[in-house]
C-alpha cells in the first residue's frame, strides 16, 4: 500500500510539473560573447560548458551564446536586451559597443545581476554592473610594450592593430601600451615620444574580422617594407592561420633577423604555433577559459546577495621562444 501511494505521488509530481511551465527547468546564466566567430570565444564557451557538466544538479544552467558575427554590434545588443526581456537569472556580457551596451542597460534598468566579462563597459558607465571578471587589459599592453622594447630597445616606426572602435578592453590595451613604450601618460598616438612613431593609417581596426586583420597585416607590409614592428593588439589575424602564414610569409626574413618584430595578443593553439613557426616574437595570453567556467558561479554569488569584489582579474601569459613548451601556464 505504502508503495503505491509512493508511485502515485510520483506520478502526481510528474504531472505538476507537465502542467506547470518553467517548474522543472533550470533557470539561465547567460554568458554573450561579441561573435561565436571567434575562436577566443569558443574556448570561453568551453569553460560555460564544462561549469554544466561540473554542475549537473543546479538549479542553474549556463547558456553560452553571442550574434554569429563579431562585425554585429547591433545584434549583440539585442540579444543582451531579449534576455533581459525574457527574465533570465543573471547575464555576463563582453560588450563590442560599450557606450551602446550601456545605453540599452540605461534603458531597460535590468533587475536581474549584470557583470562584464572579457571586456569592460566605459568607466562612467560601470555602475551599471556589478563586477568584471576577466584580463586586466591595461597590464596586457603594459607587457606587449615591454616586449617589443627588448627587441628594439632604441625605438622604431610601429602600426598597432585594433578592434572596434568602441571596444573598452582593446582600447586599454593600446593605452597601456602607449603609456609604456613612450614613457609618458595619455598617449593617444605616437609621435616620437620613446623613439617610437605611429605609421601613417595606423592604428588599423579589424572590427574583429580574421579575413580583413590579415589583409590589413598585408597591405601595410607592402607600403612600409621598413617597418619594425607590428602589434596585434588582439589575435585577430592570428585566429586564420593559413591567411596569417600567407602574409608573414612575405617578411620571414626581416622577422627572422628582428628587423620587423611582431607582438601580438591572446595564445590559442595557431597562435602558439606561429610563434613555434617565428611569425611572431611574442604572445600576451588571456585566459578565456578560465573566464567562462568562474562566470556562472560569480553570477550566482551576485544572485545570492554575496559581496563580490571589483574587478576579478584572470591573469596573463607572457610566451616566448624561449619558454614555449611551458607555455602557457597550465
Amino acid at each position: 500500500m505504502k508503495t503505491r501511494m509512493m508511485k502515485m505521488a510520483g506520478v502526481a509530481l510528474l504531472a505538476l510539473a507537465a502542467a506547470t511551465p518553467g517548474w522543472a527547468q533550470k533557470k539561465t546564466l547567460a554568458v554573450v560573447v561579441k561573435g561565436l566567430d571567434n575562436p577566443f570565444f569558443t574556448v570561453l564557451g568551453d569553460g560555460c560548458a564544462l561549469w554544466n557538466k561540473q554542475n549537473p544538479t543546479s538549479e542553474y544552467t549556463c547558456l553560452y551564446t553571442g550574434p554569429a558575427s563579431s562585425a554585429d554590434e547591433a545584434g549583440e545588443v539585442q540579444i543582451v536586451e531579449d534576455l533581459i526581456n525574457k527574465g533570465v537569472a543573471g547575464i555576463a556580457i563582453s560588450p563590442s559597443n560599450a557606450p551602446a551596451m550601456a545605453n540599452m542597460l540605461k534603458a531597460k534598468k535590468p533587475k536581474m545581476p549584470i557583470m562584464t566579462i572579457d571586456a569592460d563597459l566605459a568607466a562612467a558607465d560601470r555602475a551599471l554592473r556589478k563586477t568584471y571578471l576577466g584580463t586586466n587589459n591595461y597590464d596586457m599592453g603594459v607587457l606587449m610594450a615591454g616586449h617589443l622594447k627588448q627587441h628594439k630597445p632604441k625605438g622604431g616606426s610601429v602600426c598597432l592593430q585594433l578592434g572596434n572602435v568602441a571596444a573598452d578592453n582593446i582600447n586599454a590595451r593600446a593605452a597601456g601600451f602607449r603609456d609604456t613604450i613612450s614613457g609618458k601618460k595619455g598617449i593617444d598616438r605616437l609621435k616620437g615620444e620613446g623613439g617610437w612613431t605611429e605609421i601613417a593609417g595606423c592604428p588599423v581596426f579589424t572590427n574583429d574580422q580574421i579575413d580583413l586583420a590579415n589583409q590589413q597585416m598585408a597591405d601595410v607590409f607592402t607600403k612600409n617594407p621598413k617597418l619594425d614592428a607590428f602589434i596585434l593588439i588582439g589575435g585577430w589575424a592570428q585566429f586564420g592561420p593559413q591567411a596569417y602564414a600567407q602574409v608573414t610569409d612575405q617578411v620571414m626574413p626581416r622577422l627572422k633577423s628582428k628587423e620587423l618584430v611582431i607582438i601580438a595578443g591572446d595564445t590559442l593553439p595557431p597562435q602558439l604555433d606561429a610563434l613555434k613557426a617565428g611569425r611572431s616574437h611574442g604572445q600576451i595570453g588571456q585566459r578565456p577559459f578560465e573566464m567562462g567556467l568562474r562566470a556562472p558561479a560569480v553570477l550566482i554569488d551576485l544572485i545570492n546577495g554575496k559581496k563580490v569584489a571589483d574587478p576579478l582579474y584572470t591573469g596573463l601569459d607572457e610566451c616566448t621562444a624561449a619558454n614555449l613548451g611551458k607555455c602557457p601556464a597550465k
